[in-house]
């Protein structure tokens, strides 16, 4: 009997292991994957809306240099929880969109003319993977549940630098977020850095700098807003205390550190989308 009774307790204490892990792992919110055309090529995403009919105001999310950038469970519920829809576009060679992949273009060029010819060739990729931006962009415009005119950018690392190349076309968004954009490649890639300088000066709207002060680095953040600062273009600066154990875990606080950043962000959209 005893024994009887010790197996359907570890039973159901191995169901309720098994309900849980599930639990932890799914989503809290399901994403829509949608397709969307830049140029000859047809492109992914990911999609997330919150509860309700909308019109919502929404989140442009510029991934970053990673092959397989996903859908980011992770961070889709803070925004979706605050009345925001979420996308996720797949830049060209990334994700599940097809192309070349951007690190194997910046390798094969740092190969064939070194670091100045990395330098160059990061330029040029960023530039036409704007145009994957832009085309996320009028996608997202088209949501029916989405406010138009009510639409900020963010992103982080190679997202981030992404986000200063939109905020200098404008497009027709409120605000932008550059979470880290260029803190691996400030001092590396000096086309790439002046190339920024420049579109903040003729930014279209306000940008908001966040970065861990244990990042890789937090120049880009500083010389950027003193760039803005200088050129009277509205903007703010936070560099947050240490995150995690590692510059790595540092860079990624834009994906794991929303309770942080997730306030002063919000108010900034607020603000921006008055």
């Amino acid at each position: 009997m005893r024994s009887v009774l010790r197996q359907v307790l570890l039973l159901s204490f191995a169901v309720y292991l098994t309900a849980s892990t599930l639990a932890q792992s799914a989503p809290a919110t399901a994403p829509t994957e949608v397709t969307f055309s830049s140029g000859s090529l047809l492109l992914h995403g990911f999609l997330y809306k919150p509860d309700g009919k909308g019109p919502f105001s929404a989140v442009l999310w510029n991934h970053g240099s990673e092959r397989r950038p996903g859908w980011l469970p992770e961070l889709a519920p803070f925004f979706t929880g605050h009345g925001y829809i979420f996308f996720i576009p797949h830049r060209r060679g990334q994700g599940r969109s097809p192309g070349d992949y951007v690190m194997d273009q910046l390798e094969m060029a740092a190969h064939a003319g070194g670091a100045s010819a990395r330098s160059r060739e990061l330029v040029e990729v960023m530039e036409l993977q704007l145009q994957d931006q832009a085309a996320a962009l009028e996608y997202l415009k088209k949501v029916p549940e989405v406010d138009s005119q009510r639409i900020a950018v963010a992103g982080c690392s190679f997202g981030g630098i992404q986000t200063v190349l939109m905020a200098e076309k404008g497009l027709g968004l409120r605000a932008a977020v550059d979470f880290a954009g260029a803190a691996q490649n400030w001092d590396s890639a000096p086309d790439l850095r002046q190339r920024m300088l420049q579109a903040v000066r003729q930014a279209q709207m306000p940008v908001f700098f966040v970065q861990a002060k244990n990042d890789y680095d937090t120049s880009p953040s500083r010389d950027l807003a003193a760039a803005m600062e200088k050129s009277r273009k509205p903007h703010q600066l936070q560099i947050f205390p240490d995150f995690g154990k590692s510059h790595q875990d540092a860079h990624e606080f834009c994906i794991h550190g929303s309770d942080i950043w997730g306030p002063p962000v919000l108010e900034f959209f607020s603000q921006a989308m008055k």
